[in-house]
């Protein structure tokens, strides 16, 4: 081959892989433009739901938000709609049936028919297995079972109607790996990432698409509202440390982007942080394997309660010098941006 050919050849093949890249790169957003969409965010008043609330909104979506806090609701609101946004904010209660029907029709009726469904509403309950009780499995599964799987209802008419539709289900790690202390939180998100996929796989010839998201860690802020039992402070110093480090959590804003390109692209899964995505991979490669090195990081949590850790504090009721030391900074810095406080 003449030198002359080579050359023209390796200019065309690099210019070929040059496009290509240009190409992936121009796309990695999707091409699902959220610009004047009605989007519905459930546990939208703060923590990730209001991360995805401002990103929604800078992109020109028309945002509802709801929870069942009317204080945090309107702060939120506040802000959102700062710049002349167009925001709802409605208090309810996901976990009622009804409630959810009557916030669909509401949603529609003021902002026009619902084209994004984000179920984003979450609860955790972390403790030892002695200190668990019934009504802690029962909480975590109307929260994050059946609250989005009435919400996921009331949308699908409209959406089946028009022929396209975006759902994304924010379950977590802990549903896909069995996460020592948080039994009622994990049983929960596994039912939800089941219950997601189910719903992929039926309603794509529809043009409905289903993305279930799992992150791990993420810094919201949201720590000091969970659910803590068994050795109140130990319990929640252990939990708040881990939300805090950089090494283990994510930054709660690229994950809102990263959530939403997965939205636009339509992606079946997205697993979010690199531990999150190491641990779902051994998890499902060698699972007996991952659930005995989870039962050793379980014995250095802490144990038992007694009598008293079947009482449930809040994160906020249960600090101690631990939860309040530099390790935590992050996670405080968070709480501030992100209305936990």
């Amino acid at each position: 081959m003449k030198p002359e050919t080579r050359n023209t050849l390796l200019a065309a093949a690099a210019g070929a892989v040059g496009l290509l890249a240009a190409t992936l790169y121009s796309n990695r957003r999707g091409n699902y433009d959220l610009s004047g969409r009605v989007v519905l965010i459930t546990g939208g008043s703060r923590g990730l739901g209001l991360i995805l609330a401002r990103q929604a909104v800078a992109e020109g979506a028309k945002v509802a938000i709801c929870a069942r806090d009317a204080d945090e609701l309107e702060r939120a609101r506040q802000e959102l709609t700062q710049d002349g946004a167009e925001v709802l904010a409605l208090v309810r209660d996901l976990t009622n049936a009804e409630e959810v029907q009557t916030l669909v029709a509401e949603v529609e009726r003021r902002l026009g028919s619902i084209e994004v469904l984000v179920n984003n509403a979450g609860i955790i309950t972390a403790g030892p297995l002695d200190n668990i009780e019934l009504r802690d499995y029962q909480d975590s599964m109307d929260t994050h079972f059946w609250a989005p799987l009435h919400a996921m209802q009331a949308v699908l008419p409209g959406m089946r109607r028009r022929g396209e539709g975006r759902i994304v289900n924010i379950a977590s790690v802990g549903g896909k790996v069995p996460v020592p202390h948080l039994a009622p939180y994990c049983a929960s998100k596994f039912a939800l990432v089941g219950l997601s996929e189910s719903y992929r796989a039926e309603l794509l010839q529809y043009g409905i698409q289903v993305t279930t998201v799992c992150p791990g860690l993420l810094r919201t802020g949201s720590a000091r509202h969970a659910i803590v039992k068994g050795q109140h402070q130990k319990e929640y110093a252990a939990f708040i440390i881990a939300d805090s480090l950089p090494m283990l959590s994510m930054n709660a804003d690229r994950a809102g982007r990263e959530i939403w390109n997965a939205c636009r692209r339509g992606e079946a899964e997205v697993i979010l942080s690199v531990p999150a995505k190491v641990l779902s991979t051994l998890h499902g490669l060698f699972p007996g394997t991952t659930a005995d090195v989870l039962s050793w990081v379980n014995r250095a949590l802490p144990g038992p309660g007694g009598p008293l850790g079947d009482e449930r504090r809040r994160g906020y009721e249960s600090e101690s010098e631990a939860s309040r030391s530099w390790l935590t900074a992050l996670t405080r810095k968070a709480e501030k941006q992100n209305n936990e406080r």
